[in-house]
């Protein structure tokens, strides 16, 4: 996974609250178990129109909103199933921090283990980031994740909370498998002394 310590980019404004995972990504695509090519699929049902063509209402289809990094959003964003295959979309888009009040708690865990930024703020700071967002490409958003802090386009910085271990994992680029080759060695030693003390687990 990669390290995520500052990001500047531009922001999409999405104002909808209960945002839930298969409007994020639809239920068909959870066959594949790849993490990657999801982005062309992130919110298929509200960003192309039935047959296949782009909606050029929809936010991601407009310019500069096509490359944006940042979403910001309503509260309860990432409710309903638990499919982790909606943080991949977002990821394969290209977003990887996403400000709103507040996220459903399975989708808030499965972002900071594919290296997504999740940012909690009160309901006031993120109608602010909104409006940021609305002014495009000259409205660039910056995320400094050892500092904690949000800075709008014309300086103000807006402080968040964060847990420490994901922090920790976010800004080191550790996600699950990482976390555990850090043990590599007391689990050789392990396995080692296991060994020797009962072979026949080994046979």
């Amino acid at each position: 996974m990669d390290k995520f310590t500052t990001l500047t980019g531009v922001a999409a404004p999405l104002p909808m609250i209960n945002v839930d995972t298969d409007k994020i990504i639809p239920a068909k695509w959870l066959k594949t178990i790849k993490r990657t090519g999801l982005g062309p699929a992130l919110f298929e049902a509200i960003r192309y129109r039935p047959d296949g063509s782009e909606d050029s209402g929809f936010v991601l289809n407009k310019e500069p909103y096509r490359k944006a990094e940042f979403l910001v959003t309503g509260e309860n964003f990432g409710c309903g199933s638990s499919r982790e295959h909606a943080v991949w979309a977002l990821h394969g888009f290209g977003i990887r921090c996403v400000i709103a009040p507040d996220f459903a708690d399975i989708f808030y865990s499965n972002a900071f283990k594919n290296g997504i930024l999740l940012i909690k703020l009160p309901q006031a700071e993120v109608d602010k980031l909104m409006e940021d967002a609305e002014k495009g490409e000259n409205a660039r958003l910056t995320v400094d994740l050892e500092r904690q802090v949000v800075t709008r386009p014309d300086g103000e910085e807006i402080h968040f909370e964060i847990d420490a271990f994901r922090k920790h994992c976010l800004l080191n680029g550790l996600d699950d498998i990482a976390l555990t080759l850090e043990k590599k060695t007391d689990i050789a030693a392990f396995e080692g002394s296991q060994k020797s003390a009962t072979p026949w687990l080994y046979l």
